[in-house]
């Protein structure tokens, strides 16, 4: 196991929500997008040269705590989609080998997924509209659960009520 990278990792995600969580009443300010642009491409940045180095910094390599720490500063790489989508062939062969989350995997493909204007394959990735908060446009939506399901995720009506809880709970939302 590399403890220095496993270290880096774990510093790096923390920050990353750090800057998120703090302030919440301030979520929508233009101080705090730059903030997240900043953390989001250092972190992106640095995760491709470790990448490009290691491989996916998967669970042999840094545990399963910094692999998911690394998944997080993947999913946040979103103003680096080139790098994005090298994450997300990194991971997928990491999954391949049993070193990685299923789960993850899908959420980052997902992600580049939307990134690149296309339709999600699992429903991870919500966002909100002028009409309301709901998934964003979903590849084959009668076969979604099944995929879902092999992905080791909940149905998506478990999902979905999960997240619409969480924006009701989030500050200046909901009840």
């Amino acid at each position: 196991m590399n403890g220095t990278l496993r270290a880096d990792l774990l510093r790096r995600a923390a920050r990353d929500q750090r800057v998120r969580t703090s302030t919440p009443r301030h979520y929508r300010s233009p101080f705090r997008a730059l903030r997240f642009l900043w953390v989001d491409d250092r972190n992106a940045a640095w995760l491709d040269r470790v990448v490009r180095r290691h491989g996916w910094p998967g669970n042999a390599l840094v545990g399963e705590q910094a692999a998911d720490a690394a998944w997080l500063l993947a999913q946040h790489a979103d103003r680096r989609r080139r790098a994005q989508r090298r994450f997300l062939l990194a991971l997928r062969d990491a999954v391949a080998r049993g070193d990685a989350d299923r789960k993850r995997l899908a959420y980052l493909e997902d992600r580049v997924r939307v990134n690149a204007g296309r339709p999600q394959r699992y429903g991870t990735q919500y966002t909100e509209t002028e009409s309301g908060f709901g998934p964003q446009p979903i590849e084959d939506p009668d076969g979604l659960d099944e995929r879902r399901a092999e992905m080791g995720l909940p149905p998506m009506d478990e999902y979905d009520a999960e997240m619409r809880g969480l924006l009701d709970s989030w500050p200046g939302r909901g009840t």
